[in-house]
Parts: C-alpha cells; sequence; structure tokens
C-alpha cells in the first residue's frame, strides 16, 4: 500500500484523476477500481507492487505486430480494473476487488519491486515492459516507478488499455510510454455504458492523444455478435480510425469467445471477422490483422504491392521486408 498520485481534496472527500470516472471517494471507501481507497482523507494504491500475473510473452500477443516484431515482452498485472466488462477474459483478477471482501492490504499478489522486474525482464532478453491483462492504468504508481527504471535500462514500455486514463495520469506516463493497444470495443456510447460502465468519448480523445504525442497505436476490436457486429458500426469504426488516427494505424479484429457474464453468448463467426477486414481495407486501412483466428489475416503485406512482408503462425514469424521496406516496391513500412 502505498500513497498514490493524481488526486485531489473536496469537501471532505478524496477526487480520484487517475481515470475518467473521476470518482469521489468518501473516507474508508474505494474508487470503481476498487483498490485506490481514501484512507484519513489521502489516497492510497491498494495494488501498488502486488503483481498477480508475470509472464514472458511474444509482443504479438498484446497485440503489437509493429512495434519489436518478434521480440519478447515482460508482462506484469495487479488486480483491479476501472472497467466491469461483461465479456473480460481476465475476470478473476481485473474484478477481484469488486467481487471478493477483502481488508486494505490484503489483495492478492506477489510483493515485488521495480528493480525486480527489471532484472527478470533483462535476464529473459526482453525488449519491452508490458503493463497488460488487467487495466495498467489502476496501477499507474507501480507502473510509472517500473517504466522509469525500464528506460535508463534500454528497455522499452508498453500498454494494453481500455483508454480511459485521465489527462492529469497521461501528463505524468506519456514521457515513459512508447507504445500501446487500446481497445476500441464498440462505437456506441449506450453499449459502453452497458457491457463496460464507461463512455465512448473520452477513448476516442485518447485515441487521438496518443497519436498526436507520437506513441506509437494499435487499435482492438473485439467483434461481439448482436452487439457491434453490424455493417455499420464496424464501418464507423474503421472510418474513425482511417480519417482520425491514420490509415497506418494496425487494427486488430478478434473472435469473440464466451466468457464471464456473456458466457451464454455465440461465438464470433469467422465469416465476421473477415468482413470488417474487408470493410477496414476499404475504408483505406492499411493494416488490418485478424484475431483469436488462424489464417492470412495474421501476415504483414506491404499496403503498397501486396507483397507478404511479416509470415505468422502463431506466435511465430518469418520476416521478408528489408530494414523495414518492402523489397519488392520499396515501400517504407510503419514500424513503431
Amino acid at each position: 500500500m502505498n500513497l498514490a498520485k493524481f488526486w485531489s481534496t473536496e469537501n471532505r472527500q478524496i477526487q480520484c484523476q487517475l481515470c475518467h470516472h473521476y470518482c469521489l471517494i468518501a473516507e474508508n471507501k474505494t474508487g470503481l477500481c476498487g483498490v485506490r481507497q481514501n484512507i484519513k482523507n489521502q489516497l492510497y494504491s491498494l495494488n501498488y507492487g502486488k503483481v498477480i500475473a508475470e509472464n514472458i510473452d511474444p509482443i504479438e500477443k498484446k497485440p503489437l505486430f509493429h512495434f519489436f516484431p518478434g521480440s519478447l515482452s515482460y508482462s506484469i498485472a495487479t488486480v483491479g480494473c476501472n472497467f466491469s466488462c461483461k465479456n473480460c477474459q481476465n475476470a478473476d483478477i481485473s474484478q477481484y476487488p469488486r467481487e471478493m471482501k477483502f481488508h486494505a492490504g490484503e489483495l492478492p499478489g506477489l510483493e515485488l519491486e521495480p528493480e525486480t522486474i527489471i532484472n527478470k525482464a533483462k535476464k529473459a532478453s526482453c525488449q519491452t515492459i508490458a503493463y497488460t491483462y488487467t487495466e495498467p492504468t489502476i496501477y499507474a504508481e507501480f507502473a510509472l516507478d517500473c517504466m522509469k527504471l525500464a528506460h535508463n535500462n534500454g528497455l522499452k514500455n508498453v500498454w494494453v488499455s481500455n483508454g480511459y486514463t485521465a489527462p492529469e495520469a497521461w501528463e505524468e506516463i506519456l514521457p515513459y510510454l512508447d507504445a500501446i493497444n487500446i481497445d476500441l470495443k464498440f462505437f456506441k456510447n449506450e453499449t459502453y455504458l452497458q457491457i463496460c460502465g464507461a463512455r465512448l468519448q473520452p477513448v476516442l480523445d485518447n485515441l487521438k492523444l496518443l497519436k498526436e504525442k507520437k506513441i506509437w497505436l494499435e487499435v482492438t476490436t473485439l467483434i461481439i455478435p448482436g452487439l457491434n457486429d453490424s455493417d455499420l458500426e464496424i464501418l464507423d469504426i474503421a472510418k474513425y480510425i482511417a480519417q482520425d488516427l491514420g490509415a497506418e494505424t494496425p487494427w486488430h479484429v478478434s473472435r469473440f469467445f464466451p466468457q464471464y457474464q456473456m458466457a451464454d453468448k455465440d461465438s464470433t463467426a469467422e465469416e465476421l471477422v473477415y468482413k470488417a477486414a474487408k470493410i477496414g481495407k476499404e475504408t483505406g486501412l492499411k493494416y488490418i490483422y485478424g484475431g483469436n483466428i488462424t489464417s492470412d489475416l495474421e501476415n504483414t503485406y506491404c499496403p503498397n504491392c501486396d507483397k507478404l512482408l511479416i509470415k505468422r503462425a502463431g506466435y511465430d514469424l518469418e520476416r521478408f521486408d528489408r530494414a523495414g521496406k518492402c523489397p519488392e516496391c520499396k515501400q517504407v513500412i510503419d514500424f513503431g
């Protein structure tokens, strides 16, 4: 438990300024994420350094396909999340603070120092530290301490995020952030509220901010039958990425599988992933990938002449580009 950053006091309550919920937290209460608590009118991070998951992953698992392709990333997470997605694939750790009764200091996780994380990453020959599995915003204090050390040790920092971080927090985080994959889950505010307990607009604003700040950005959309699988919504998402973020922004379109509170839903048909990819290509997006599907949608092709540049089979890959250029037409390929 550490004193938190990013908060102010107001009428004997604390306003957390870490994400766009801007929770007002009364004494002895926590915000929506369940891991930031008002204790004697000071805000504490209950999950600081309590690592619930750590793994050596391919960077493609994040998924980041244009940032150090084929490299390893040391991936960490704590419990907690500022979203309450009904389809969360890591609900056992992301929703733990909401669903389990606990006292301050009793959150699960292995107590680790930032120095330990960095040393483990270097020993495993990882090129990046990934803050992932749950939402890194809610363990920003610990993430920041790791991120600063990572840069001092020649490592890059990548986030896998829901895109709900507040401007007050970005100001300190962005100088140490190198790449990020953000979920653009839906393009309707009412669906965001219904499924995630959050709003669409802050996510859109953050996507633009990250692009403006030149953080390498990739976007993921999980196609869920009956929620965001219409041609119109897929087109709206693809047009937003192409027009507001740039056609060079990789878009990962993934299949949904039933889980958590949506275990009774149908899986996404593979045809829907192909349809979304086709729509994305028609809007001018250069790099579109299929997730949770084994197909040529895993590969990277030259956006100019369509030559195969990176062949992927799961997390194994073979590269045919030459120093980031297409060997056929010399087109420069967009990499972070």
